[in-house]
């Protein structure tokens, strides 16, 4: 299956080929077929005109002038020969027939018509029988080397000529299919240029057309489809994009209009539970829930404003960062929030420093050791390692918790996304940390993936060296 052509250009000159090879074949069987016939047919004459008069003379040791070279007379008694000769340049050559060639020349019919025989020294020979004046069989035979000699250079004519023809045909298929398949090729680099483009967020400008559209053509009307469908698409994304600006508007707008409210939310709250005047205990526990609540929405708040810049494109600070430090005191975080964890470190000698901004990049780490926190239990060891590579720096955390299935690992990366859909929303956070992950490292320039499997889950960030 491996050498079959995969291409529609490779299947058409193969194609072509065969249609070629077929025909060819066939004419060269049959002119070999009708030079064999042709050939054998002068042969069978010659026997009938020299009839027997060199058969009959090997008993009589007559001369053997007029006879063809190569001709061979037997002289058969009951089945058993009593002479057998070959004309050569010296003339009548006698020898000894072997039990296989008697047995094969006795059950030749007498006076039928002439037949091939292998004779074992001699090859093969085209033989006639006739009766002889004292009831002897006289054999008379014409070698067929000649006849085998011209087939042999007829079909290696035919090899040469047909051989050829073939490979100026398959090279003149190749420059014709390769002209006719163009527009074919100019649709195929209109798909692959749009396969590239970044089509999954922000504006995309969907120019790309195939120039070939003349509808009297195969490859024509593809290519007004094509275009068409481009059409469309442009405009599903050009849609896109309009909402995805008016969501980023109204969550920038939101955010904004909501961080006053919230702050004056929880700064009557504090107040309140701040005075010494009592109250009842279900007020106190109701004003508690009011400030922690608005805490998490101040957070989300806050969460989705930085989003929002992010996406916007707003120049995040560039300064030196050393990758250790953040990654010591993320740590340090970490431990003091979650003792039930076992939380290791993985750190080169000499200090790893990187530019962008200390305030996001530790956000990164700190959304990363959050979610370790979050969805393991007791006892996991999360580990962040810090390695310098030739041109990025690598920063990871992985731990051997359970681990995420295999159809969420790119859904973990999208907004509001949870790992478990059916986890309260009281328990860890709104499903943002790991989008703020990916925007932040997208403007840093760098990437974030994830590997994970039960026992072995890997963040693995990647900054610009």
């Amino acid at each position: 299956m491996k050498l079959l052509p995969r291409t529609l250009k490779a299947k058409l000159i193969a194609g072509l080929l065969v249609l070629l090879a077929l025909p060819c074949t066939a004419v060269a069987v049959a002119t070999s077929v009708a030079m064999q016939n042709f050939l054998i047919g002068r042969l069978d004459q010659q026997l009938t005109v020299y009839g027997v008069r060199f058969a009959a003379s090997l008993e009589h040791d007559e001369d053997t002038r007029g006879q063809p070279r190569g001709a061979f007379g037997a002289r058969l008694v009951d089945g058993r020969a009593t002479h057998a000769a070959v004309v050569s340049q010296e003339g009548a050559t006698p020898f000894k027939l072997s039990h296989r060639d008697e047995k094969t020349l006795a059950a030749l019919p007498v006076d039928g018509p002439p037949r091939t025989v292998t004779l074992s020294s001699l090859g093969d020979y085209r033989v006639e029988a006739a009766l002889g004046l004292d009831g002897d069989v006289l054999i008379t035979g014409l070698s067929l080397h000649g006849v085998e000699e011209t087939l042999e250079r007829l079909q290696l004519f035919e090899l040469v000529m047909f051989s050829g023809a073939l490979a100026a045909a398959g090279l003149a298929g190749v420059l014709w299919v390769r002209l006719a398949l163009q527009p074919l090729q100019r649709i195929a680099t209109t798909a692959r240029k749009v396969s590239e483009l970044p089509l999954a967020s922000g504006e995309v400008i969907l120019a790309e057309r195939v120039p070939d559209t003349d509808p009297r053509t195969e490859t024509g009307q593809v290519g007004a489809a094509f275009n068409r469908m481009l059409g469309h698409v442009a405009s599903a994304l050009s849609r896109r994009h309009a909402v995805e600006q008016r969501l980023r508007v109204f969550a920038a707008d939101a955010s904004h209009e909501l961080r006053t409210p919230l702050a004056a939310i929880r700064g009557h709250a504090e107040l309140a539970l701040r005075g010494d005047a009592p109250m009842p205990d279900e007020v106190r526990h109701a004003l508690s829930r009011i400030d922690a609540e608005s805490g998490r929405m101040s957070e989300l708040v806050d969460e989705l404003l930085l989003l929002v810049r992010l996406d916007e494109g707003r120049p995040l600070a560039k300064e030196e960062v050393d990758l250790t430090r953040l990654a010591i005191e993320a740590i340090d975080d970490a431990r003091a929030t979650a003792p039930g964890h076992h939380w290791r470190l993985e750190l080169p000698e000499d200090p790893v420093t990187v530019t962008g901004d200390p305030l996001r990049l530790h956000q990164v780490v700190a959304n990363l050791l959050g979610n370790a926190r979050i969805h393991t239990p007791d006892g996991t060891t999360v580990t962040v390692a810090v390695r310098r590579l030739p041109a990025e720096t690598e920063l990871i955390v992985k731990d051997d918790g359970p681990g995420i299935p295999d159809h969420r690992q790119e859904e973990i990366f999208e907004r509001f996304a949870r790992v478990d859909p059916g986890r309260s929303r009281t328990s860890g956070g709104a499903g943002l940390g790991l989008a703020i992950v990916r925007a932040v490292m997208a403007a840093h320039g760098g990437s974030v993936d994830v590997r994970s499997r039960p026992g072995r889950t890997e963040f693995r960030l990647r900054l610009p060296a």
